[in-house]
């Protein structure tokens, strides 16, 4: 019971990562149609940008989980203004290697930097240690990813669905063809959404700095999970995306501590249980698998 306990709390710390970036993903895919495979890289740019400004300008923890995802919104606005947005009326394909050859640029310039080898990241004092729940010990921090992670989705889940703006977002997210047509001016949310989703990728490589080793290449692994996420969630899915996440980071964590070498290979035979089931995904609308 114990490890069960143990490995439940490692796998929803786990699943935050997914779950925080595939919400971004899933709003990018639905506003624009893009399949952004540079959404890991800028999960790795969080991390790595979060380790660079605590190693120059001092700044710790709690403040670069409000700087970094600003600096990422701004960062995925230049994207999507300079790049992105030439190219979304064409075949999807074309977004999709845009997005790849950025990838391969962004993670070669952070190596050309900093080299390969991983970058320190001290982890704020406060979340250090354990706490008994039980009589079992349970790591500080990972409770407050897991929390830290429901809190920003709910957050985004009262933005979407209790305010204008968020109810606007959400018709163009989930149903663009029909807020088209109710005269919603889809095209003016483009770059804002674009810029949001990358953040919530930032946020969530500033809660992987300390619990993850953070390198160029930490985000190459991370993006082919996260694909896995948004097909079990549903393309395009906002609860889809969350609730995935969360069940791929338990899959994984169960995996890892029970057969460890088929860890990853465990959330892949989920994947294609989920589509044989379900080919739009869990939350996914049928018509959009067809």
């Amino acid at each position: 019971m114990n490890e069960l306990l143990q490995y439940t709390i490692q796998g929803l710390a786990a699943g935050s990562f997914y779950a925080l970036a595939a919400l971004g993903l899933a709003v990018i895919f639905g506003v624009l149609g893009v399949v952004n495979f540079a959404h890991g890289a800028c999960y790795m740019l969080g991390a790595v940008v979060a380790a660079v400004l605590q190693d120059t300008l001092g700044l710790g923890f709690w403040p670069a989980l409000l700087v970094v995802p600003v600096l990422l919104f701004l960062f995925g606005v230049v994207i999507e203004r300079l790049l992105v947005r030439w190219l979304v009326g064409l075949d999807p394909l074309y977004n999709f290697l845009l997005t790849f050859g950025l990838t391969l640029l962004l993670v070669d310039l952070v190596k050309r930097q900093y080299g390969v080898s991983g970058l320190p990241y001290e982890r704020p004092e406060v979340l250090t240690g354990q706490i008994e729940v039980g009589g079992v010990g349970l790591p500080i921090y990972q409770l407050f990813v897991f929390g830290f992670s429901l809190l920003i989705c709910a957050l985004v889940w009262l933005l979407m669905t209790r305010t204008r703006v968020g109810m606007i977002v959400r018709a163009a997210t989930e149903r663009s063809d029909l807020a088209r047509a109710l005269g919603i001016n889809v095209g003016r949310w483009v770059t804002p959404v674009f810029g949001f989703g990358i953040a919530l990728a930032g946020i969530a490589g500033v809660l992987a700095a300390p619990f993850r080793a953070i390198t160029a290449d930490m985000g190459s692994n991370f993006i082919i999970i996260l694909f896995a996420v948004v097909v079990i969630g549903g393309l395009g899915s906002i609860v889809g995306a969350v609730v995935a996440g969360f069940l791929v980071g338990l899959v994984e964590a169960f995996g890892q501590a029970y057969a460890p070498t088929y860890a990853q290979i465990m959330i892949f035979v989920l994947m294609a249980v989920v589509v044989l089931v379900r080919p739009a995904g869990l939350f996914g609308r049928e018509e959009a698998a067809r």
